[in-house]
């Protein structure tokens, strides 16, 4: 399969970061506390390997590390990002592998990971070959009897996101993608509340590999 251009490019979400405050942009939670709770019903151990796929300044870095897991890799495609979560953590941060780097064509390591999260990155997704080398990803990596964690807009939520297209998804439209070889273990939906008061509607997905 031919590489697929991230939306908006890599250069896209640089800017963001370079103009906007990280508690300025529309999807910024000071906590996630339903990525924490979706991932502890997964089965989050200390031991857990766990990827954290556009987790950029996300504070979900701080919570795992926090919670004893010493084996975290979080993957954005701006450097300015996770800049923003390095400095944060400051020596903390030597202990979580950061790599920058468009999902869907990133050369990580085969059945590396226990636990797959994504909040919002696979609802960019809207072209049908991004989002079958996103599974295909998601296949290689995710060990035998792993799960992945996977918000995004939900149906009836909002049609775009950073000036984007998104495609709005149901929990078991993502399942749909991702095939029999994935269950639907766990569904949840949210409210988040923006920076700027806006309220978008999420729907979460836990789904869990055959072993």
């Amino acid at each position: 399969m031919d590489p697929i251009d991230p939306p908006g490019g890599s250069g896209h979400w640089r800017d963001v970061y370079r103009n906007k405050p990280a508690d300025a942009v529309s999807w910024y939670r000071p906590r996630l506390d339903m990525s924490l709770r979706l991932l502890e019903d997964a089965g989050l151990t200390p031991q857990s390997r766990v990827i954290d796929v556009g987790g950029g300044a996300s504070s979900l870095v701080d919570d795992l590390l926090a919670r004893g897991v010493s084996r975290v890799t979080v993957l954005d495609l701006a450097q300015e990002a996770l800049d923003v979560a390095r400095q944060r953590l400051g020596v903390r941060g030597s202990r979580v592998q950061w790599l920058v780097a468009d999902v869907t064509r990133a050369e990580l390591p085969e059945a590396a990971y226990d636990l797959w999260h994504d909040r919002a990155v696979l609802h960019f997704l809207v072209d049908p070959e991004a989002a079958a080398a996103y599974v295909a990803q998601v296949r290689r990596c995710l060990a035998p009897g792993g799960s992945v964690v996977i918000g995004g807009f939900a149906p009836g939520g909002p049609e775009r996101c950073s000036g984007l297209v998104v495609a709005r998804r149901s929990p078991q439209d993502v399942a749909a993608l991702f095939g029999p070889e994935f269950t639907l273990v766990r569904d949840a939906k949210e409210d988040h509340h923006t920076p700027a008061g806006a309220i978008q509607a999420f729907s979460w997905a836990v789904l869990r590999r055959a072993t």
